[in-house]
């Protein structure tokens, strides 16, 4: 079997899919693809012309919480999907939950502003920065922190993929030069703190952390 993963270093999603790969064991080639500069033809391999995207022996899929269903699938070990129905469908909604409300505040309104647009010779939009921070942000951290009271994981008692999706959201997070307060919302801070330490993303908040201060002289 022959992969291929499309997408750029610092996005959250190809990230997430990324580790998986990686606790996966699974080999796959890295092909670039700028979300703000998508190849000719891109929208065959991925029809809304999003990142990541999969090629598995000349065929594609797109989307990343559809990818990691599939490899979760054809490489069933390590599990990172619970088998108990109910803690299964928790992590559906956990991985939902990072990839569409925390990603639109840690990602697209912090990370995108102080690093992506500094990329891309634009200005950051601080007013935007501060409004997610100090009123889209906290119900939402306020909600994982409870879900976390007591808890390894946001889902079972085990990893799963909605761990990932939400561990990969804050490294945006980090880039963006925030993180998690410890003091208002301590397990969701021990959770960052615990994901972050294992060695795929440990590897990769290094080297995407390098790559941003190379380009923006930090």
């Amino acid at each position: 079997m022959s992969m291929k993963l499309y997408g750029a270093v610092l996005s959250p999603f190809v990230r997430k899919t990324r580790v998986v790969l990686a606790l996966k064991g699974l080999e796959y080639e890295s092909v670039h693809v700028d979300p703000n500069s998508k190849p000719e033809g891109y929208e065959r391999i991925s029809p809304l012309q999003r990142i990541p995207a999969l090629e598995v022996d000349g065929r594609y899929l797109a989307d990343s919480a559809v990818i990691c269903s599939y490899l979760e699938a054809v490489q069933p070990d390590p599990a990172l999907y619970p088998e108990d129905p109910y803690e299964r469908a928790r992590t559906l909604w956990f991985e939902k939950y990072a990839d569409y409300e925390i990603s639109v505040n840690c990602t697209f309104a912090v990370f995108r502003n102080r690093i992506v647009m500094r990329l891309m010779g634009r200005e950051c939009d601080e007013e935007m920065v501060q409004k997610a921070l100090s009123q889209q942000i906290p119900p939402l951290f306020d909600y994982l922190n409870q879900e976390l009271e007591g808890k390894t994981y946001l889902a079972g008692d085990q990893l799963t993929v909605a761990d990932i999706a939400l561990a990969s959201q804050l490294v945006n997070f980090k880039h963006g030069g925030e993180s998690v307060d410890a003091e208002r919302y301590p397990n969701l801070a021990a959770h960052a703190e615990r994901l972050h330490g294992l060695e795929p993303f440990a590897k990769t908040i290094e080297k995407e952390t390098g790559l941003i201060n190379k380009f923006l002289g930090g």
